[in-house]
């Protein structure tokens, strides 16, 4: 049963950065536009995120294995959408497609965890196994992406779905068991529906202002994102079965793994995608070299998610989250510190911290939400453990990706357009006007990861302090607290 929900888990996670690698080639067939190419990468995390509140009270109440089954289905027919598409706006909305599937898929995973492992010590050896295949999935995305999009095209990053998705399909149907509470009452429509608007509100907002320069209609949205959130927050309260039961973050710890997990995946969200375009853009690696050159990451998510469930038992849950983030920080320093022009080296041990980081943290965040629930409503923690994954790589890319777009357009000053835009368009221009473009604009997309890194360090960092303040020390994810 694990296996199984690993693998429809693998899926999910890969598609949040298997394009990183993929997008050059993408860019070269359908041209689309700079905005248009940030779009691509982080609709699916934005959309996913938005819906991940209400497919995790639909589970709740309709039957984790019946959402899970329909959400692969939809994932399959998505990513068929996506790998036919001959034009940008098809691509966004296979895209969009894959996210509604992914929100389906993701608590049911975690959820079906917290039913089928009553055991705690079991349960949290599951998670650790869970997180270790979210993680490393979104770490080699990029590798498989690679060697896909150098053999057979950027389309056979989705066709690559459709077989795994068949396999899941029918194993799924066997093996999984069906898990649903009748306590619960009919899903809150309206409620729905502000969970939806306030995220993607929030995430469009914050998008837009990291770039600089935001307009009225930009703020508008972002404030308007943040304020249907408080009166979806002030009408849970009022009702007898929420969508989402918020007093649940007055539990400190709770509060404190959600935040864990935003920041863990908004820092290798971030990193692969901006590394994934240096390696191919600045050293010019193929996509399948750039992409096994992201392995490291991979490899140490891995670990540090193995690592997390028995260092829980020895540590402490304070000192392990704080521990995790503070991997990540590192990272962070040691890109910002390093010499430029940057070389693989230091990137190699950046990956090495970032992964380490983040599977500490994550497995160990998560531990603490689906402990923090009743079975009967599982889904609900998942709800919330996925939405700060999947909002933290979509963040991750909107947040430090826009930053980075700015730093890399004002060292690029005085250039043709297309060559400020982005690398990519440097890249292109270099065809017809020389490489001088091209060098210019590696030295300033390397300057700007300089300064990328150093704005991710320090948020980072302040999230780590805040985090071991709210977590009480001695506090343990399997006693129920």
């Amino acid at each position: 049963m694990l296996a199984v929900l690993c693998a429809s888990l693998l899926l999910v996670a890969m598609d949040a950065t298997i394009l990183n690698v993929a997008l050059p080639s993408l860019i070269d067939d359908l041209e689309p536009s700079a905005i248009e190419q940030l779009w691509i990468i982080d609709i699916y995390g934005l959309v996913l995120g938005g819906l991940l509140v209400t497919t995790g009270a639909v589970s709740d109440r309709y039957g984790r294995k019946r959402l899970f089954l329909i959400g692969i289905v939809i994932f399959g027919l998505a990513s068929i959408v996506a790998a036919t598409a001959t034009s940008t706006s098809q691509l966004i909305g296979g895209r969009v497609l894959l996210g509604i599937g992914g929100a389906m898929v993701m608590p049911s995973t975690l959820s079906l965890i917290r039913n089928i492992f009553i055991n705690a010590r079991e349960r949290a050896l599951a998670i650790g196994i869970w997180a270790a295949v979210a993680g490393a999935g979104a770490a080699i995305g990029p590798l498989v992406g690679g060697v896909l999009v150098e053999e057979y095209g950027w389309a056979a990053a989705f066709w690559v779905n459709v077989p795994v998705v068949v396999l899941t399909l029918i194993a799924g149907v066997w093996l999984l068991p069906e898990f649903k509470d009748a306590g619960h009452t009919r899903l809150d429509l309206p409620s729905a529906l502000l969970s939806v608007a306030g995220v993607v509100g929030l995430a469009w907002g914050i998008k837009h202002v990291a770039k600089g320069s935001p307009s009225v209609v930009d703020i508008a949205i972002l404030a308007l994102g943040i304020l249907i959130l408080v009166v979806f927050a002030r009408r849970q309260l009022g009702l007898p079965d929420p969508l989402l039961d918020v007093r649940l973050f007055r539990n400190r710890a709770f509060t404190a793994a959600a935040l864990v997990i935003l920041m863990a995946m908004l820092a290798i969200g971030a990193a692969l995608f901006l590394m994934s375009l240096w390696l191919q853009y600045v050293h010019g690696y193929s996509p399948s070299q750039a992409g096994l050159r992201t392995l490291p990451a991979a490899l140490a998510v891995l670990a540090g998610s193995l690592l997390a469930p028995w260092l829980m038992e020895r540590i402490g849950i304070r000192y392990l989250m704080a521990l995790g983030l503070g991997g990540v920080v590192a990272g962070f320093l040691v890109l910002a510190l390093s010499p430029e022009p940057t070389t693989y080296n230091y990137v190699a041990v950046v990956f090495v911290l970032l992964g380490l980081g983040d599977g500490l943290a994550i497995t160990t965040a998560s531990s603490v939400l689906i402990s923090a629930v009743p079975a009967a409503r599982a889904g609900q923690a998942g709800a919330v453990s996925e939405t700060s994954y999947e909002l933290g790589v979509g963040l991750g890319v909107a947040l430090l990706g826009s930053i980075h777009g700015a730093v890399y357009a004002d060292r690029m000053a005085g250039q043709p357009e297309q060559a400020r835009e982005s690398i990519g368009g440097a890249f292109e221009l270099a065809q017809s006007e020389g490489e001088r473009i091209l060098d210019m604009a590696k030295v300033a997309f390397d300057s700007a990861l300089t300064t990328t890194a150093f704005v991710s360090a320090g948020i980072v960092a302040a999230v780590t302090v805040l985090v071991a303040w709210l977590v009480p020390s001695g506090f343990k994810a399997t006693s129920g607290h």
